[in-house]
Protein backbone atom coordinates (compact mmCIF):
# COMPACT_ATOMS: atom_id res chain seq x y z
CA UNK A 1 0.00 0.00 0.00
CA UNK A 2 1.26 3.47 -0.88
CA UNK A 3 2.41 5.37 2.22
CA UNK A 4 0.47 8.52 1.29
CA UNK A 5 -3.29 8.89 0.86
CA UNK A 6 -4.50 9.44 -2.66
CA UNK A 7 -5.67 12.96 -1.93
CA UNK A 8 -2.13 13.98 -1.00
CA UNK A 9 -0.66 12.24 -4.05
CA UNK A 10 -2.90 14.34 -6.30
CA UNK A 11 -2.03 17.51 -4.42
CA UNK A 12 1.69 16.73 -4.79
CA UNK A 13 1.20 16.35 -8.55
CA UNK A 14 -0.54 19.71 -8.74
CA UNK A 15 2.28 21.30 -6.73
CA UNK A 16 4.79 19.93 -9.26
CA UNK A 17 2.88 20.50 -12.51
CA UNK A 18 0.33 23.19 -11.78
CA UNK A 19 -3.43 22.75 -12.30
CA UNK A 20 -4.42 19.46 -13.96
CA UNK A 21 -7.43 18.77 -16.17
CA UNK A 22 -10.48 17.34 -14.46
CA UNK A 23 -10.01 14.26 -16.65
CA UNK A 24 -6.55 13.74 -15.12
CA UNK A 25 -8.00 14.21 -11.61
CA UNK A 26 -10.79 11.69 -12.31
CA UNK A 27 -8.32 9.19 -13.76
CA UNK A 28 -6.30 9.27 -10.53
CA UNK A 29 -9.36 9.23 -8.26
CA UNK A 30 -10.75 6.13 -9.94
CA UNK A 31 -7.74 4.20 -11.27
CA UNK A 32 -4.62 5.08 -9.29
CA UNK A 33 -2.92 1.75 -8.42
CA UNK A 34 -4.13 0.30 -5.09
CA UNK A 35 -5.77 3.59 -4.01
CA UNK A 36 -8.20 4.56 -6.77
CA UNK A 37 -11.88 3.73 -6.35
CA UNK A 38 -11.83 0.92 -8.91
CA UNK A 39 -8.38 -0.31 -7.91
CA UNK A 40 -8.81 -0.77 -4.16
CA UNK A 41 -10.24 -3.52 -2.00
CA UNK A 42 -13.85 -2.63 -1.07
CA UNK A 43 -16.41 -3.99 -3.55
CA UNK A 44 -18.64 -1.09 -4.68
CA UNK A 45 -21.65 -3.19 -5.80
CA UNK A 46 -24.77 -4.40 -4.02
CA UNK A 47 -26.21 -3.66 -0.55
CA UNK A 48 -22.77 -3.46 1.07
CA UNK A 49 -21.43 -1.19 -1.65
CA UNK A 50 -22.34 2.13 -3.23
CA UNK A 51 -24.86 1.18 -5.93
CA UNK A 52 -26.54 -1.65 -7.81
CA UNK A 53 -25.94 -2.65 -11.42
CA UNK A 54 -28.31 -4.72 -13.55
CA UNK A 55 -26.42 -8.05 -13.24
CA UNK A 56 -26.55 -7.81 -9.43
CA UNK A 57 -30.31 -7.41 -9.38
CA UNK A 58 -31.08 -10.77 -11.00
CA UNK A 59 -29.28 -13.39 -13.16
CA UNK A 60 -32.09 -13.13 -15.71
CA UNK A 61 -30.22 -10.08 -17.05
CA UNK A 62 -27.25 -12.17 -18.17
CA UNK A 63 -29.50 -14.96 -19.42
CA UNK A 64 -31.34 -12.56 -21.71
CA UNK A 65 -28.11 -11.11 -23.07
CA UNK A 66 -27.04 -14.68 -23.86
CA UNK A 67 -30.10 -15.00 -26.11
CA UNK A 68 -28.88 -11.99 -28.09
CA UNK A 69 -25.36 -13.41 -28.18
CA UNK A 70 -26.75 -16.66 -29.54
CA UNK A 71 -28.32 -14.81 -32.48
CA UNK A 72 -25.02 -13.03 -33.13
CA UNK A 73 -23.21 -16.37 -33.16
CA UNK A 74 -25.65 -17.70 -35.75
CA UNK A 75 -25.23 -14.58 -37.89
CA UNK A 76 -21.48 -15.24 -37.94
CA UNK A 77 -22.17 -18.76 -39.17
CA UNK A 78 -22.04 -20.38 -35.72
CA UNK A 79 -18.22 -20.30 -35.58
CA UNK A 80 -16.69 -22.84 -33.24
CA UNK A 81 -14.26 -20.15 -32.13
CA UNK A 82 -16.91 -17.61 -31.06
CA UNK A 83 -15.60 -15.48 -28.19
CA UNK A 84 -17.52 -13.36 -25.71
CA UNK A 85 -15.27 -10.69 -24.21
CA UNK A 86 -16.42 -8.59 -21.26
CA UNK A 87 -14.44 -5.49 -20.36
CA UNK A 88 -14.69 -4.53 -16.69
CA UNK A 89 -16.68 -7.43 -15.22
CA UNK A 90 -17.33 -6.23 -11.67
CA UNK A 91 -17.90 -9.24 -9.42
CA UNK A 92 -18.55 -11.53 -12.38
CA UNK A 93 -22.33 -11.60 -12.02
CA UNK A 94 -23.04 -10.78 -15.67
CA UNK A 95 -20.57 -13.42 -16.86
CA UNK A 96 -22.19 -16.01 -14.59
CA UNK A 97 -25.65 -15.33 -16.00
CA UNK A 98 -24.45 -15.45 -19.61
CA UNK A 99 -22.36 -18.60 -19.21
CA UNK A 100 -25.10 -20.43 -17.30
CA UNK A 101 -27.63 -19.77 -20.06
CA UNK A 102 -25.14 -20.83 -22.77
CA UNK A 103 -24.21 -24.10 -21.08
CA UNK A 104 -27.58 -25.10 -19.65
CA UNK A 105 -29.96 -24.02 -22.41
CA UNK A 106 -28.23 -22.88 -25.59
CA UNK A 107 -25.83 -25.84 -25.68
CA UNK A 108 -22.99 -24.13 -27.56
CA UNK A 109 -20.11 -26.25 -28.80
CA UNK A 110 -17.26 -26.40 -26.30
CA UNK A 111 -14.66 -24.44 -28.28
CA UNK A 112 -16.25 -21.07 -27.50
CA UNK A 113 -14.73 -19.03 -24.69
CA UNK A 114 -15.42 -16.14 -22.35
CA UNK A 115 -12.64 -13.59 -21.89
CA UNK A 116 -12.68 -10.99 -19.11
CA UNK A 117 -10.47 -7.91 -19.37
CA UNK A 118 -9.96 -6.60 -15.83
CA UNK A 119 -7.18 -4.29 -14.68
CA UNK A 120 -7.89 -4.58 -10.93
CA UNK A 121 -6.17 -7.70 -9.48
CA UNK A 122 -8.54 -7.72 -6.49
CA UNK A 123 -11.56 -7.71 -8.80
CA UNK A 124 -10.05 -10.58 -10.79
CA UNK A 125 -9.86 -12.67 -7.63
CA UNK A 126 -13.49 -11.86 -6.80
CA UNK A 127 -14.53 -12.84 -10.33
CA UNK A 128 -12.67 -16.14 -10.08
CA UNK A 129 -14.64 -16.97 -6.94
CA UNK A 130 -17.94 -16.10 -8.61
CA UNK A 131 -17.07 -18.12 -11.72
CA UNK A 132 -15.27 -21.05 -10.13
CA UNK A 133 -17.99 -23.40 -11.43
CA UNK A 134 -16.89 -22.52 -14.98
CA UNK A 135 -13.16 -23.17 -14.57
CA UNK A 136 -11.61 -23.69 -17.98
CA UNK A 137 -14.31 -21.74 -19.81
CA UNK A 138 -13.11 -18.28 -18.71
CA UNK A 139 -9.83 -16.50 -19.42
CA UNK A 140 -8.56 -13.29 -17.81
CA UNK A 141 -6.52 -10.48 -19.35
CA UNK A 142 -5.30 -7.33 -17.63
CA UNK A 143 -5.64 -5.08 -20.69
CA UNK A 144 -6.87 -5.07 -24.27
CA UNK A 145 -3.23 -5.10 -25.38
CA UNK A 146 -3.03 -8.74 -24.24
CA UNK A 147 -6.01 -9.88 -26.36
CA UNK A 148 -5.45 -11.58 -29.72
CA UNK A 149 -7.90 -10.78 -32.56
CA UNK A 150 -11.09 -12.86 -32.45
CA UNK A 151 -14.59 -13.30 -33.85
CA UNK A 152 -17.45 -12.77 -31.44
CA UNK A 153 -18.93 -10.03 -29.28
CA UNK A 154 -17.52 -7.47 -26.86
CA UNK A 155 -19.89 -6.80 -23.94
CA UNK A 156 -19.73 -3.88 -21.51
CA UNK A 157 -22.14 -2.90 -18.78
CA UNK A 158 -21.62 0.47 -17.07
CA UNK A 159 -18.03 0.77 -18.29
CA UNK A 160 -17.97 3.90 -20.44
CA UNK A 161 -19.66 6.10 -17.81
CA UNK A 162 -16.58 5.57 -15.61
CA UNK A 163 -14.11 6.83 -18.22
CA UNK A 164 -12.46 10.11 -17.13
CA UNK A 165 -14.20 13.13 -18.63
CA UNK A 166 -13.15 16.66 -19.45
CA UNK A 167 -15.39 19.32 -17.93
CA UNK A 168 -16.10 22.50 -19.84
CA UNK A 169 -18.04 25.65 -19.05
CA UNK A 170 -19.19 28.68 -21.01
CA UNK A 171 -18.05 32.14 -19.91
CA UNK A 172 -16.84 34.61 -22.54
CA UNK A 173 -16.06 31.45 -24.54
CA UNK A 174 -15.82 27.76 -23.82
CA UNK A 175 -13.17 27.04 -21.23
CA UNK A 176 -11.96 23.82 -19.69
CA UNK A 177 -12.16 23.11 -15.95
CA UNK A 178 -8.83 22.40 -14.27
CA UNK A 179 -8.20 21.23 -10.71
CA UNK A 180 -5.89 23.33 -8.53
CA UNK A 181 -5.03 23.27 -4.83
CA UNK A 182 -5.28 26.38 -2.65
CA UNK A 183 -4.86 26.38 1.13
CA UNK A 184 -4.69 22.57 1.04
CA UNK A 185 -8.10 22.30 -0.64
CA UNK A 186 -8.99 21.35 -4.19
CA UNK A 187 -10.29 24.28 -6.21
CA UNK A 188 -11.42 24.71 -9.80
CA UNK A 189 -9.88 27.11 -12.28
CA UNK A 190 -10.73 27.72 -15.92
CA UNK A 191 -8.34 27.76 -18.85
CA UNK A 192 -8.01 27.10 -22.55
CA UNK A 193 -9.14 23.72 -23.85
CA UNK A 194 -6.37 21.18 -23.44
CA UNK A 195 -6.58 19.82 -27.00
CA UNK A 196 -7.83 20.61 -30.47
CA UNK A 197 -9.86 17.40 -30.29
CA UNK A 198 -11.85 18.82 -27.38
CA UNK A 199 -12.42 22.09 -29.23
CA UNK A 200 -13.63 20.20 -32.32
CA UNK A 201 -15.99 18.09 -30.20
CA UNK A 202 -17.67 21.23 -28.83
CA UNK A 203 -18.37 22.37 -32.39
CA UNK A 204 -19.41 18.95 -33.72
CA UNK A 205 -22.02 18.34 -31.02
CA UNK A 206 -23.24 21.93 -30.90
CA UNK A 207 -22.83 22.40 -27.16
CA UNK A 208 -24.93 25.46 -26.23
CA UNK A 209 -22.88 28.64 -25.91
CA UNK A 210 -24.99 29.91 -23.00
CA UNK A 211 -23.43 31.81 -20.12
CA UNK A 212 -22.89 29.45 -17.19
CA UNK A 213 -23.57 26.28 -19.18
CA UNK A 214 -21.35 23.41 -18.07
CA UNK A 215 -21.05 19.82 -19.17
CA UNK A 216 -18.69 16.91 -19.75
CA UNK A 217 -16.83 15.46 -22.73
CA UNK A 218 -15.74 11.83 -22.77
CA UNK A 219 -12.83 11.59 -25.22
CA UNK A 220 -11.71 8.24 -23.81
CA UNK A 221 -14.46 6.51 -25.79
CA UNK A 222 -12.52 7.25 -28.99
CA UNK A 223 -9.37 5.50 -27.77
CA UNK A 224 -11.43 2.59 -26.41
CA UNK A 225 -13.12 2.05 -29.79
CA UNK A 226 -9.75 2.17 -31.51
CA UNK A 227 -8.49 -0.57 -29.18
CA UNK A 228 -11.47 -2.88 -29.55
CA UNK A 229 -11.50 -2.48 -33.33
CA UNK A 230 -8.00 -3.97 -33.28
CA UNK A 231 -9.01 -7.10 -31.36
CA UNK A 232 -12.42 -7.65 -33.01
CA UNK A 233 -11.68 -9.16 -36.42
CA UNK A 234 -15.39 -9.73 -37.06
CA UNK A 235 -18.40 -9.44 -34.83
CA UNK A 236 -20.37 -7.20 -32.52
CA UNK A 237 -20.14 -4.84 -29.58
CA UNK A 238 -22.95 -4.72 -27.04
CA UNK A 239 -22.78 -1.59 -24.89
CA UNK A 240 -25.11 -0.90 -21.95
CA UNK A 241 -24.75 2.31 -19.98
CA UNK A 242 -26.31 5.47 -18.60
CA UNK A 243 -26.63 7.90 -21.45
CA UNK A 244 -28.39 9.98 -24.06
CA UNK A 245 -28.17 10.93 -27.68
CA UNK A 246 -26.09 14.09 -28.27
CA UNK A 247 -29.23 16.19 -28.71
CA UNK A 248 -30.55 15.06 -25.32
CA UNK A 249 -27.19 15.22 -23.56
CA UNK A 250 -26.37 18.75 -24.68
CA UNK A 251 -29.89 20.14 -24.49
CA UNK A 252 -30.22 23.72 -23.29
CA UNK A 253 -32.06 22.64 -20.14
CA UNK A 254 -29.30 20.19 -19.10
CA UNK A 255 -27.08 23.11 -18.15
CA UNK A 256 -25.36 21.47 -15.13
CA UNK A 257 -24.09 18.42 -16.98
CA UNK A 258 -24.51 14.85 -15.71
CA UNK A 259 -21.54 14.29 -13.39
CA UNK A 260 -22.51 12.45 -10.20
CA UNK A 261 -20.70 10.80 -7.30
CA UNK A 262 -21.94 7.63 -5.58
CA UNK A 263 -21.22 6.63 -2.02
CA UNK A 264 -23.22 4.10 0.00
CA UNK A 265 -26.31 4.45 -2.19
CA UNK A 266 -26.33 8.25 -1.96
CA UNK A 267 -25.37 10.76 -4.65
CA UNK A 268 -23.91 14.23 -4.76
CA UNK A 269 -22.13 16.46 -7.26
CA UNK A 270 -18.88 17.08 -5.35
CA UNK A 271 -16.03 14.94 -6.79
CA UNK A 272 -13.47 16.38 -4.35
CA UNK A 273 -14.88 14.64 -1.28
CA UNK A 274 -13.88 11.11 -0.29
CA UNK A 275 -11.28 10.94 -3.06
CA UNK A 276 -10.70 7.31 -3.96
CA UNK A 277 -13.65 6.16 -1.83
CA UNK A 278 -16.57 7.34 -3.98
CA UNK A 279 -17.48 6.63 -7.57
CA UNK A 280 -17.47 9.45 -10.13
CA UNK A 281 -19.54 8.99 -13.28
CA UNK A 282 -20.91 10.93 -16.23
CA UNK A 283 -23.52 9.84 -18.75
CA UNK A 284 -22.44 8.58 -22.17
CA UNK A 285 -23.01 10.50 -25.39
CA UNK A 286 -24.18 7.55 -27.49
CA UNK A 287 -24.03 9.67 -30.65
CA UNK A 288 -20.27 9.94 -30.21
CA UNK A 289 -20.12 6.17 -29.72
CA UNK A 290 -21.90 5.73 -33.06
CA UNK A 291 -19.83 8.36 -34.89
CA UNK A 292 -16.43 7.23 -33.63
CA UNK A 293 -17.41 3.59 -34.11
CA UNK A 294 -17.97 4.23 -37.80
CA UNK A 295 -14.47 5.68 -37.97
CA UNK A 296 -13.12 2.27 -36.93
CA UNK A 297 -15.44 0.13 -39.05
CA UNK A 298 -18.12 -0.45 -36.39
CA UNK A 299 -21.56 0.17 -37.88
CA UNK A 300 -24.40 0.95 -35.49
CA UNK A 301 -27.22 -1.60 -35.83
CA UNK A 302 -29.48 -0.46 -33.03
CA UNK A 303 -30.02 1.77 -30.01
CA UNK A 304 -32.84 1.66 -27.46
CA UNK A 305 -33.62 1.74 -23.72
CA UNK A 306 -32.59 -1.31 -21.71
CA UNK A 307 -36.20 -2.10 -20.80
CA UNK A 308 -37.24 -2.32 -24.45
CA UNK A 309 -34.19 -4.43 -25.24
CA UNK A 310 -34.93 -6.99 -22.51
CA UNK A 311 -38.60 -7.10 -23.48
CA UNK A 312 -37.61 -7.83 -27.08
CA UNK A 313 -35.46 -10.75 -25.92
CA UNK A 314 -38.42 -12.37 -24.18
CA UNK A 315 -38.11 -11.52 -20.50
CA UNK A 316 -41.79 -12.35 -19.96
CA UNK A 317 -41.46 -15.82 -21.48
CA UNK A 318 -38.21 -16.49 -19.66
CA UNK A 319 -39.79 -15.59 -16.32
CA UNK A 320 -43.40 -16.75 -16.67
CA UNK A 321 -43.60 -19.12 -19.63
CA UNK A 322 -43.58 -22.91 -19.70
CA UNK A 323 -39.79 -22.83 -20.11
CA UNK A 324 -39.29 -20.61 -17.05
CA UNK A 325 -35.93 -21.28 -15.43
CA UNK A 326 -37.29 -21.08 -11.90
CA UNK A 327 -40.32 -20.13 -9.86
CA UNK A 328 -39.72 -16.54 -8.80
CA UNK A 329 -40.49 -14.94 -5.45
CA UNK A 330 -42.06 -11.50 -5.10
CA UNK A 331 -38.67 -9.85 -4.26
CA UNK A 332 -37.19 -11.41 -7.38
CA UNK A 333 -40.05 -10.15 -9.51
CA UNK A 334 -39.52 -6.64 -8.11
CA UNK A 335 -35.85 -6.81 -9.07
CA UNK A 336 -36.75 -7.82 -12.60
CA UNK A 337 -39.27 -4.98 -12.71
CA UNK A 338 -36.41 -2.61 -11.87
CA UNK A 339 -34.40 -4.03 -14.78
CA UNK A 340 -37.29 -3.12 -17.07
CA UNK A 341 -38.57 0.15 -15.61
CA UNK A 342 -35.96 1.83 -13.39
CA UNK A 343 -32.58 0.89 -14.84
CA UNK A 344 -34.57 -0.02 -17.93
CA UNK A 345 -35.28 3.64 -18.63
CA UNK A 346 -32.01 5.26 -17.51
CA UNK A 347 -29.75 2.77 -19.31
CA UNK A 348 -29.42 2.56 -23.08
CA UNK A 349 -28.26 -0.34 -25.24
CA UNK A 350 -26.25 -0.02 -28.46
CA UNK A 351 -25.05 -2.80 -30.74
CA UNK A 352 -22.39 -2.18 -33.38
CA UNK A 353 -21.08 -4.58 -36.02
CA UNK A 354 -17.76 -5.01 -37.77
CA UNK A 355 -17.77 -7.13 -40.91
CA UNK A 356 -19.38 -7.62 -44.30
CA UNK A 357 -22.33 -9.91 -43.55
CA UNK A 358 -25.99 -8.94 -43.76
CA UNK A 359 -27.23 -8.84 -40.16
CA UNK A 360 -30.85 -7.73 -40.60
CA UNK A 361 -32.84 -6.65 -37.55
CA UNK A 362 -31.51 -8.08 -34.29
CA UNK A 363 -33.89 -9.62 -31.75
CA UNK A 364 -33.07 -7.04 -29.09
CA UNK A 365 -34.51 -4.22 -31.17
CA UNK A 366 -37.82 -5.87 -32.09
CA UNK A 367 -39.79 -3.63 -29.73
CA UNK A 368 -37.85 -0.41 -30.27
CA UNK A 369 -34.92 0.85 -32.31
CA UNK A 370 -34.14 4.53 -31.80
CA UNK A 371 -31.11 4.70 -34.02
CA UNK A 372 -32.73 7.68 -35.72
CA UNK A 373 -32.43 9.64 -32.48
CA UNK A 374 -28.62 9.61 -32.62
Amino acid sequence: MHPYPLKQIIKDRIAREGPISFAAFMEMALYYPELGYYMSDPVPFGPAGDYYTSPHLHPVFGRLLAIQLDEMRQLLGCPDDFTVMEVGAGQGSLAAGIIDQILAHLKWEKRWKYVIVERNPLAREEQRKTLQTYTGQVEWKTSLDEVDPFRGCIVTNELLDAFPVHRICMADRFREVYVDCQKNRFTQVHGDCSSDVLTAYIVTYRIPALSGYRTEVNLGIHDYLKSISRVLSEGFTLTIDYGYSARQYYAVERSRGTLLCYYRHTTDENPYRRVGRQDITAHVNFTSLKDWGQEFGLACLGYCPQGSFLASLGVEELVNGPSALERLSVPELLKIKSLLLDLGSTHQVMIQYKGNRSTGNLKGFAVSNRIGWL
